[in-house]
């Protein structure tokens, strides 16, 4: 059956338009002027309401198979589509066992059947020890792979040092596929962290935790990231970038043409420290949230193409974990839980800074769909609206005002430092390969969610 899906907004391939989508066989096979929907087809006509491809979310712990108390693939990917996001890319960490070979990149497969309401594709992990099982993870179908450079806080996936990085990155340049890199060092951390033990601080203080996780462990990090990809000649791409004195380091890589690409999060892009209160753990992530200078530094970053795009880093805990009672930040879990709600804190974000309709549409559809799925291997399939590419389509009204409750909050556990926050536009759609699953109603249908690979 043939559909057109017709607006007079709609985030094409040349910029926003007054355009036509043709769908069939749950692909876009044209995009033609408003007016010319073919007679057969079955029209949904959204009026001016924005159309946007389904992003594209390659920063996200679903925590599935082995840890569905935390998360899971169910709630996640329900959560996303709530949000407008149709593809999830799935961190190798957090789940049991760590997708670090290709048993437990099989363990992932079975646990997702069944379950997913967006399509979704996994990170392999790099880990000390595991060098060889990197090559049949990439035949295996991983978009790519994730490492640590200090202690990700669970045991089954440990961090690696330069050493065993040169060793990873040896192997992976007959694959491929871009190495991430949670881009801070111990080093600077446990100097801090000493420091601030010694003088008794109080660790109920944000600023407290603030100072134990430097700029300079990122700083260090991301200089040494920067030297392997260009000695390497290898994609490196740095997830959740949250020190805007790195900037400079990654402004001089471009220039020398380092294959370096760069993420933020919606948490660095929307909060500030000065914002959070004593004992509010529902904020802790890491790297940590910094200043307002530095949150506005990123945004400048980010409308220069210096960062590339936009990620949630969705990393859920039990309750419990977050150490509410005590309110203590060396004790909490850090995650910022959020899966579902960065499109509109992103909106809020563009509108806030000034940027017009035009503008803020065409950089969402970069940042959080073309980017990212080029990063997983799926430019031209998914994140934009292009002849070729999965009917993806994210119905969205720019101009809603509501204000964040739990109701809205759709993953597993009602937590997160974005309740109470008054936000600007409102998924009203989402179809995935040319099929509604979500309204204003409610999800739509089942689970019909798959594997995507590059």
């Amino acid at each position: 059956m043939s559909q057109a899906f017709r607006s007079t907004r709609v985030v094409t391939g040349e910029g926003l338009a007054a355009a036509t989508l043709v769908v069939e066989d749950e692909r876009i096979v044209a995009v033609r002027s408003w007016g010319d929907a073919t007679r057969a087809a079955v029209l949904h006509d959204f009026g001016d309401r924005v159309l946007l491809p389904g992003l594209v979310d390659t920063h996200v712990h679903i925590n599935d198979p082995g840890r569905v108390e935390w998360e899971g693939f169910e709630t996640a990917t329900r959560a996303a589509v709530a949000g407008g996001v149709t593809t999830l890319v799935d961190m190798p960490l957090n789940c049991i066992p760590e997708t670090t070979d290709l048993e437990a990149l099989e363990a992932k497969r079975t646990a997702a059947q069944g379950q997913t309401w967006t399509d979704w594709a996994t990170w392999g992990g790099v880990v000390r020890g595991n060098s060889e099982a990197l090559h049949a993870l990439g035949v295996g179908g991983v978009a790519g792979y994730k490492c640590f450079l200090i202690d990700s806080g669970v045991d089954g996936f440990a961090w690696v040092d330069e050493t065993e990085l040169r060793l990873a990155l040896d192997r992976l340049k007959t694959i491929g596929l871009p190495l991430l890199a949670h881009a801070e060092i111990a080093g600077p951390v446990e100097s801090a962290t000493a420091r601030l033990n010694a003088a008794s601080a109080d660790w109920r203080k944000y600023s407290t935790y603030l100072a134990s996780r430097p700029d300079e462990a990122e700083t260090e990090a991301i200089g040494m990231l920067i030297a392997l990809a260009e000695e390497f000649k290898a994609h490196i791409h740095i997830v959740h970038l949250s020190s805007a004195k790195a900037l400079p380091l990654l402004a001089e890589a471009r220039l020398r043409g380092v294959p370096v690409t760069v993420e933020t999060c919606a948490h660095y892009l929307w909060f500030a420290a000065g914002e959070i209160r004593d004992g509010a753990t529902e904020f802790k992530c890491a790297p940590p949230i910094r200043d307002e200078a530095n949150r506005e530094a990123l945004w400048s970053a980010l409308e220069a193409g210096l960062i590339d795009m936009v990620a949630t880093d969705h990393s859920p805990c039990p309750p419990a974990m977050k150490h509410k009672d005590e309110g203590r930040w060396d004790l909490a879990w850090g995650g910022v839980a959020s899966l579902g709600l960065a499109l509109p804190v992103l909106w809020t974000g563009l509108l806030k800074r000034g940027f017009d309709l035009r503008t803020a549409t065409e950089r969402t559809g970069e940042w959080m769909g073309e980017w990212p799925a080029r990063l997983a291997g799926l430019a031209g399939r998914k994140g934009a609206l292009v002849a070729g590419a999965d009917a993806d389509i994210v119905v969205f009204d720019p101009d809603a005002a509501w204000t964040v409750g739990r109701d809205d909050l759709h993953f597993r556990h009602k937590i997160s430092p974005y309740l109470g926050a008054a936000l600007r536009g409102r998924v009203m759609e989402t179809w995935l390969r040319g099929e509604r699953i979500y309204g204003r109603e409610g999800w739509v249908g089942k689970a019909r969610g798959h594997e995507v690979r590059r």
